[in-house]
Protein backbone atom coordinates (compact mmCIF):
# COMPACT_ATOMS: atom_id res chain seq x y z
CA UNK A 1 0.00 0.00 0.00
CA UNK A 2 1.42 2.92 -1.23
CA UNK A 3 2.75 5.69 1.67
CA UNK A 4 2.94 9.10 1.89
CA UNK A 5 5.76 10.83 1.86
CA UNK A 6 7.39 13.25 4.38
CA UNK A 7 6.04 16.74 4.55
CA UNK A 8 6.31 18.75 1.87
CA UNK A 9 4.41 21.67 2.14
CA UNK A 10 5.75 25.36 1.74
CA UNK A 11 3.84 27.09 4.60
CA UNK A 12 6.44 25.61 7.51
CA UNK A 13 9.78 26.98 5.60
CA UNK A 14 7.84 30.70 4.58
CA UNK A 15 6.54 30.86 7.98
CA UNK A 16 10.57 30.57 9.53
CA UNK A 17 11.69 32.35 6.84
CA UNK A 18 9.47 35.10 7.85
CA UNK A 19 9.84 34.87 11.56
CA UNK A 20 14.05 35.07 11.25
CA UNK A 21 13.71 38.02 8.95
CA UNK A 22 11.54 39.88 10.84
CA UNK A 23 13.83 39.59 13.70
CA UNK A 24 16.61 40.92 11.36
CA UNK A 25 14.29 43.88 10.56
CA UNK A 26 13.50 44.67 14.40
CA UNK A 27 17.05 44.93 15.09
CA UNK A 28 18.39 47.27 12.73
CA UNK A 29 15.65 49.64 12.10
CA UNK A 30 12.84 48.67 14.32
CA UNK A 31 10.42 48.54 11.35
CA UNK A 32 7.85 45.96 11.19
CA UNK A 33 6.95 44.28 8.18
CA UNK A 34 4.83 40.81 6.99
CA UNK A 35 5.01 38.51 4.50
CA UNK A 36 1.58 36.42 3.13
CA UNK A 37 2.27 32.97 2.92
CA UNK A 38 3.19 31.48 0.26
CA UNK A 39 3.03 34.69 -2.07
CA UNK A 40 6.51 36.34 -3.66
CA UNK A 41 3.84 38.61 -4.97
CA UNK A 42 2.36 40.06 -2.07
CA UNK A 43 2.33 43.70 -1.36
CA UNK A 44 -0.46 44.48 1.29
CA UNK A 45 -0.44 46.27 4.18
CA UNK A 46 -2.17 44.05 6.17
CA UNK A 47 -1.79 40.74 7.97
CA UNK A 48 -4.84 38.82 7.74
CA UNK A 49 -5.19 36.42 4.74
CA UNK A 50 -7.71 37.57 2.65
CA UNK A 51 -11.10 35.83 2.12
CA UNK A 52 -11.78 34.54 -1.27
CA UNK A 53 -14.45 36.70 -3.48
CA UNK A 54 -17.56 34.58 -2.59
CA UNK A 55 -19.70 33.97 -5.32
CA UNK A 56 -23.33 34.90 -6.44
CA UNK A 57 -26.09 33.04 -4.96
CA UNK A 58 -28.20 31.40 -7.17
CA UNK A 59 -31.98 31.65 -6.94
CA UNK A 60 -32.33 28.41 -5.10
CA UNK A 61 -30.67 30.55 -2.20
CA UNK A 62 -27.98 28.17 -1.76
CA UNK A 63 -24.48 30.23 -1.01
CA UNK A 64 -20.54 29.40 -1.10
CA UNK A 65 -18.81 28.92 1.91
CA UNK A 66 -16.55 31.23 3.82
CA UNK A 67 -13.10 31.57 3.97
CA UNK A 68 -11.22 28.19 5.10
CA UNK A 69 -8.48 28.34 7.51
CA UNK A 70 -6.17 26.89 5.28
CA UNK A 71 -5.88 26.52 1.49
CA UNK A 72 -6.59 23.31 0.11
CA UNK A 73 -3.38 21.20 0.45
CA UNK A 74 -1.00 20.53 -2.12
CA UNK A 75 0.15 17.23 -1.70
CA UNK A 76 -3.39 15.82 -1.03
CA UNK A 77 -6.06 14.56 -3.46
CA UNK A 78 -9.58 12.67 -2.97
CA UNK A 79 -11.82 10.50 -4.71
CA UNK A 80 -15.01 9.84 -3.75
CA UNK A 81 -16.79 6.87 -6.11
CA UNK A 82 -19.98 6.26 -4.97
CA UNK A 83 -21.56 3.00 -6.81
CA UNK A 84 -25.26 3.56 -7.12
CA UNK A 85 -27.33 0.72 -5.83
CA UNK A 86 -24.25 -1.84 -4.24
CA UNK A 87 -26.05 -3.00 -1.02
CA UNK A 88 -23.35 -4.62 1.19
CA UNK A 89 -25.25 -7.74 0.91
CA UNK A 90 -23.54 -7.82 -2.78
CA UNK A 91 -20.07 -7.11 -1.30
CA UNK A 92 -17.46 -10.33 -1.58
CA UNK A 93 -14.29 -11.15 -2.31
CA UNK A 94 -16.24 -13.46 -5.44
CA UNK A 95 -18.17 -10.79 -7.04
CA UNK A 96 -16.30 -7.57 -5.52
CA UNK A 97 -12.59 -8.70 -5.82
CA UNK A 98 -11.54 -4.79 -5.93
CA UNK A 99 -13.49 -3.46 -3.45
CA UNK A 100 -12.44 -6.52 -1.26
CA UNK A 101 -8.63 -5.71 -1.46
CA UNK A 102 -9.61 -1.84 -0.59
CA UNK A 103 -11.34 -3.75 2.64
CA UNK A 104 -8.46 -5.76 3.22
CA UNK A 105 -5.38 -2.68 2.76
CA UNK A 106 -7.81 0.04 3.84
CA UNK A 107 -9.96 1.70 6.63
CA UNK A 108 -13.50 0.06 6.16
CA UNK A 109 -17.07 -1.38 7.00
CA UNK A 110 -19.62 -3.00 5.72
CA UNK A 111 -21.73 -1.79 8.24
CA UNK A 112 -22.39 1.67 6.99
CA UNK A 113 -25.34 3.50 6.91
CA UNK A 114 -27.62 5.73 4.15
CA UNK A 115 -29.70 8.93 5.39
CA UNK A 116 -32.50 7.85 7.74
CA UNK A 117 -35.35 9.33 5.95
CA UNK A 118 -34.72 7.79 2.68
CA UNK A 119 -32.71 5.40 0.93
CA UNK A 120 -32.31 6.51 -2.79
CA UNK A 121 -30.27 7.67 -4.94
CA UNK A 122 -30.45 12.02 -5.35
CA UNK A 123 -30.74 12.39 -1.40
CA UNK A 124 -28.19 10.25 -0.52
CA UNK A 125 -25.54 12.10 -2.56
CA UNK A 126 -26.27 14.88 -1.66
CA UNK A 127 -25.99 13.89 1.75
CA UNK A 128 -22.93 13.02 0.67
CA UNK A 129 -21.56 16.16 -0.96
CA UNK A 130 -23.43 18.60 2.20
CA UNK A 131 -22.49 16.31 5.37
CA UNK A 132 -26.29 16.90 5.99
CA UNK A 133 -29.52 14.83 6.62
CA UNK A 134 -32.01 14.97 3.96
CA UNK A 135 -35.36 16.65 6.05
CA UNK A 136 -35.35 20.49 5.33
CA UNK A 137 -37.46 20.92 8.46
CA UNK A 138 -35.16 19.48 10.73
CA UNK A 139 -32.30 21.80 8.76
CA UNK A 140 -31.41 18.84 6.36
CA UNK A 141 -30.20 19.58 2.69
CA UNK A 142 -34.03 19.14 1.57
CA UNK A 143 -33.48 17.28 -1.51
CA UNK A 144 -36.41 14.99 -1.22
CA UNK A 145 -37.52 14.20 -4.71
CA UNK A 146 -35.03 11.27 -7.15
CA UNK A 147 -35.81 12.61 -10.38
CA UNK A 148 -34.49 15.53 -12.60
CA UNK A 149 -36.11 18.51 -11.95
CA UNK A 150 -35.45 22.63 -11.84
CA UNK A 151 -35.83 22.58 -8.04
CA UNK A 152 -32.55 22.80 -5.81
CA UNK A 153 -31.28 22.39 -2.02
CA UNK A 154 -32.27 23.91 0.98
CA UNK A 155 -31.69 27.56 1.08
CA UNK A 156 -28.40 28.54 2.16
CA UNK A 157 -27.28 24.88 2.16
CA UNK A 158 -23.80 24.20 1.40
CA UNK A 159 -21.22 21.84 0.26
CA UNK A 160 -18.04 19.88 0.34
CA UNK A 161 -17.60 21.58 -3.14
CA UNK A 162 -18.53 25.28 -2.04
CA UNK A 163 -15.04 25.09 1.02
CA UNK A 164 -13.20 23.47 -1.72
CA UNK A 165 -14.26 26.55 -4.11
CA UNK A 166 -13.37 29.56 -0.79
CA UNK A 167 -9.98 27.78 -0.50
CA UNK A 168 -9.12 28.06 -4.03
CA UNK A 169 -9.46 24.54 -5.22
CA UNK A 170 -11.08 22.66 -7.55
CA UNK A 171 -13.46 19.90 -8.15
CA UNK A 172 -15.21 17.60 -10.62
CA UNK A 173 -18.44 15.86 -10.36
CA UNK A 174 -18.38 12.71 -13.00
CA UNK A 175 -22.16 11.21 -13.01
CA UNK A 176 -23.88 8.82 -14.85
CA UNK A 177 -27.13 10.05 -14.30
CA UNK A 178 -29.14 13.51 -15.43
CA UNK A 179 -30.29 13.92 -12.14
CA UNK A 180 -27.03 15.16 -10.68
CA UNK A 181 -26.68 18.48 -12.91
CA UNK A 182 -28.68 20.31 -9.68
CA UNK A 183 -25.64 20.31 -8.37
CA UNK A 184 -24.69 22.82 -10.69
CA UNK A 185 -27.57 24.65 -9.89
CA UNK A 186 -27.16 24.28 -6.06
CA UNK A 187 -23.34 25.40 -5.77
CA UNK A 188 -22.80 27.42 -9.39
CA UNK A 189 -19.07 27.84 -10.17
CA UNK A 190 -17.83 25.35 -7.68
CA UNK A 191 -17.81 22.23 -10.44
CA UNK A 192 -15.95 21.96 -13.28
CA UNK A 193 -16.66 20.06 -15.01
CA UNK A 194 -19.87 18.18 -14.15
CA UNK A 195 -20.01 15.58 -16.60
CA UNK A 196 -23.00 13.25 -17.61
CA UNK A 197 -21.88 10.16 -19.94
CA UNK A 198 -21.89 6.70 -19.76
CA UNK A 199 -19.85 4.75 -17.09
CA UNK A 200 -16.90 3.68 -19.12
CA UNK A 201 -16.37 7.31 -20.55
CA UNK A 202 -16.59 8.98 -16.68
CA UNK A 203 -14.06 6.01 -15.70
CA UNK A 204 -11.78 7.31 -18.88
CA UNK A 205 -12.35 10.61 -17.84
CA UNK A 206 -11.75 10.35 -14.13
CA UNK A 207 -8.31 8.47 -14.71
CA UNK A 208 -7.66 11.19 -16.75
CA UNK A 209 -8.44 13.94 -14.59
CA UNK A 210 -6.36 12.06 -11.85
CA UNK A 211 -2.95 11.69 -14.26
CA UNK A 212 -3.51 15.32 -14.99
CA UNK A 213 -3.68 16.54 -11.72
CA UNK A 214 -6.66 18.57 -12.77
CA UNK A 215 -8.91 19.14 -9.35
CA UNK A 216 -8.39 18.46 -5.95
CA UNK A 217 -11.77 16.30 -5.54
CA UNK A 218 -13.17 14.09 -7.95
CA UNK A 219 -16.55 12.47 -7.46
CA UNK A 220 -17.53 9.33 -9.73
CA UNK A 221 -20.74 8.30 -9.84
CA UNK A 222 -20.94 4.24 -11.33
CA UNK A 223 -25.15 4.02 -12.35
CA UNK A 224 -24.57 0.47 -13.68
CA UNK A 225 -25.69 -2.02 -10.41
CA UNK A 226 -28.52 0.48 -9.85
CA UNK A 227 -30.04 0.66 -13.61
CA UNK A 228 -29.45 -2.90 -13.71
CA UNK A 229 -31.24 -3.40 -10.16
CA UNK A 230 -34.76 -1.62 -11.35
CA UNK A 231 -34.91 -3.27 -14.83
CA UNK A 232 -33.60 -6.99 -13.90
CA UNK A 233 -33.89 -7.36 -10.45
CA UNK A 234 -31.36 -6.68 -7.36
CA UNK A 235 -29.39 -9.93 -6.97
CA UNK A 236 -30.22 -10.73 -10.58
CA UNK A 237 -27.71 -12.21 -13.31
CA UNK A 238 -27.68 -8.94 -14.95
CA UNK A 239 -27.40 -7.51 -11.45
CA UNK A 240 -24.76 -9.29 -10.64
CA UNK A 241 -22.56 -8.92 -13.97
CA UNK A 242 -23.02 -4.80 -13.32
CA UNK A 243 -21.46 -5.04 -9.81
CA UNK A 244 -18.87 -6.96 -11.72
CA UNK A 245 -18.19 -4.05 -13.71
CA UNK A 246 -18.56 -1.41 -11.39
CA UNK A 247 -15.73 -3.50 -9.15
CA UNK A 248 -13.34 -3.48 -12.10
CA UNK A 249 -13.94 0.09 -12.71
CA UNK A 250 -13.31 0.79 -8.96
CA UNK A 251 -10.32 -1.41 -9.89
CA UNK A 252 -9.59 0.83 -12.84
CA UNK A 253 -9.30 3.62 -10.80
CA UNK A 254 -7.23 2.37 -7.89
CA UNK A 255 -4.86 1.14 -9.70
CA UNK A 256 -3.93 4.37 -11.69
CA UNK A 257 -3.49 5.24 -8.52
CA UNK A 258 -1.55 2.72 -7.04
CA UNK A 259 1.07 2.01 -10.32
CA UNK A 260 1.90 6.16 -10.59
CA UNK A 261 4.75 6.47 -7.61
CA UNK A 262 3.57 10.21 -7.89
CA UNK A 263 -0.26 9.77 -7.53
CA UNK A 264 0.40 6.92 -4.76
CA UNK A 265 1.49 9.59 -2.22
CA UNK A 266 -0.64 12.05 -2.82
CA UNK A 267 -4.25 10.66 -3.52
CA UNK A 268 -6.90 9.27 -1.45
CA UNK A 269 -9.79 7.15 -2.43
CA UNK A 270 -13.48 7.06 -0.77
CA UNK A 271 -15.56 3.96 -1.52
CA UNK A 272 -19.06 3.98 -1.09
CA UNK A 273 -22.79 3.75 -1.87
CA UNK A 274 -26.18 5.75 -1.77
CA UNK A 275 -28.18 2.06 -1.00
CA UNK A 276 -28.73 -1.32 -1.70
CA UNK A 277 -31.41 -3.41 -2.44
CA UNK A 278 -33.53 -6.57 -1.56
CA UNK A 279 -32.76 -9.53 -3.45
CA UNK A 280 -35.90 -10.08 -6.40
CA UNK A 281 -37.09 -6.64 -5.80
CA UNK A 282 -36.53 -3.97 -8.24
CA UNK A 283 -37.20 -1.08 -6.18
CA UNK A 284 -35.34 0.27 -3.02
CA UNK A 285 -37.64 2.87 -1.09
CA UNK A 286 -38.17 1.17 2.06
CA UNK A 287 -36.10 3.14 3.95
CA UNK A 288 -36.53 0.19 7.01
CA UNK A 289 -35.41 -2.64 5.26
CA UNK A 290 -31.41 -3.17 6.17
CA UNK A 291 -30.55 -4.24 2.96
CA UNK A 292 -31.17 -1.26 1.40
CA UNK A 293 -29.88 0.70 4.28
CA UNK A 294 -26.87 -1.36 5.05
CA UNK A 295 -23.73 -0.18 2.50
CA UNK A 296 -19.79 0.22 2.36
CA UNK A 297 -17.64 2.27 3.01
CA UNK A 298 -13.86 2.19 2.52
CA UNK A 299 -11.02 4.78 2.54
CA UNK A 300 -8.04 3.74 0.78
CA UNK A 301 -4.58 5.36 -0.15
CA UNK A 302 -1.66 7.27 1.14
CA UNK A 303 -1.16 7.30 4.91
CA UNK A 304 -4.45 5.82 5.24
CA UNK A 305 -4.05 3.32 8.74
CA UNK A 306 -5.73 -0.30 7.58
CA UNK A 307 -8.35 -1.65 9.72
CA UNK A 308 -12.22 -2.16 10.43
CA UNK A 309 -13.79 1.81 10.93
CA UNK A 310 -15.81 1.03 13.74
CA UNK A 311 -12.13 -0.27 15.45
CA UNK A 312 -10.44 2.54 14.88
CA UNK A 313 -13.34 4.71 15.65
CA UNK A 314 -14.40 4.08 18.99
CA UNK A 315 -16.67 7.50 19.51
CA UNK A 316 -18.80 5.45 16.28
CA UNK A 317 -21.17 2.66 17.39
CA UNK A 318 -21.19 -0.45 15.31
CA UNK A 319 -25.16 -0.59 14.54
CA UNK A 320 -25.65 -4.23 13.96
CA UNK A 321 -28.70 -4.85 11.93
CA UNK A 322 -30.58 -1.54 12.90
CA UNK A 323 -30.68 2.17 11.55
CA UNK A 324 -30.27 4.50 14.34
CA UNK A 325 -31.94 7.61 14.41
CA UNK A 326 -29.73 11.12 14.33
CA UNK A 327 -29.77 11.05 17.94
CA UNK A 328 -26.73 9.75 20.17
CA UNK A 329 -24.17 8.03 19.14
CA UNK A 330 -23.60 7.50 15.02
CA UNK A 331 -22.70 4.87 12.69
CA UNK A 332 -20.22 5.54 9.79
CA UNK A 333 -22.74 6.97 7.33
CA UNK A 334 -22.76 7.69 3.45
CA UNK A 335 -23.09 11.81 4.83
CA UNK A 336 -19.75 11.38 6.42
CA UNK A 337 -17.63 12.12 2.93
CA UNK A 338 -18.22 15.46 3.13
CA UNK A 339 -16.72 16.38 6.12
CA UNK A 340 -13.63 13.35 5.81
CA UNK A 341 -13.13 15.10 2.45
CA UNK A 342 -12.37 18.42 3.88
CA UNK A 343 -10.33 16.97 7.07
CA UNK A 344 -8.61 14.68 4.51
CA UNK A 345 -7.56 18.54 2.73
CA UNK A 346 -6.93 19.93 5.78
CA UNK A 347 -10.17 22.10 5.09
CA UNK A 348 -12.35 23.57 7.68
CA UNK A 349 -16.36 21.79 7.71
CA UNK A 350 -19.18 22.32 5.68
CA UNK A 351 -20.77 25.09 7.45
CA UNK A 352 -24.59 24.42 8.66
CA UNK A 353 -23.35 20.61 8.00
CA UNK A 354 -24.70 17.59 10.21
CA UNK A 355 -22.25 14.91 10.10
CA UNK A 356 -18.91 14.35 11.23
CA UNK A 357 -18.47 18.34 11.90
CA UNK A 358 -15.69 17.80 14.44
CA UNK A 359 -13.77 15.52 12.13
CA UNK A 360 -13.31 12.95 14.17
CA UNK A 361 -13.72 10.07 11.76
CA UNK A 362 -10.07 8.83 11.45
CA UNK A 363 -8.36 7.46 9.07
CA UNK A 364 -5.13 8.28 9.46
Amino acid sequence: MPQPPPSSRPGVAVGAFALVALLVALAAAGVWWVQQDGDPSYSGASDAPESPPASASDPSGATTAGSADTAAADDRRVVVISVDGLGSLWVSRRATPGIADLLAQGAGTLNARTEVEKTVTLPNHTGMVTGDRVDPVQGGHGVTWNSTSTRSVALGTQSVFSVVDAAGGTSAVYAGKQKFEMWGRAWPGTIDPLEIDDQASLVTDTVEDLRAGAHDLVFLHLAGPDNAGHEHGWGSPAYLDAVRTADADVDRVVSAVADDPALAEEVVVIVTADHGGVPGTTTHSDATQPENFTIPFVVWGAGVTPGDLYDLNPDYRDPGSSQPSYDGPQPVRNGDVANLVTDLLGLDPVPGSLFDTGHDLDVE
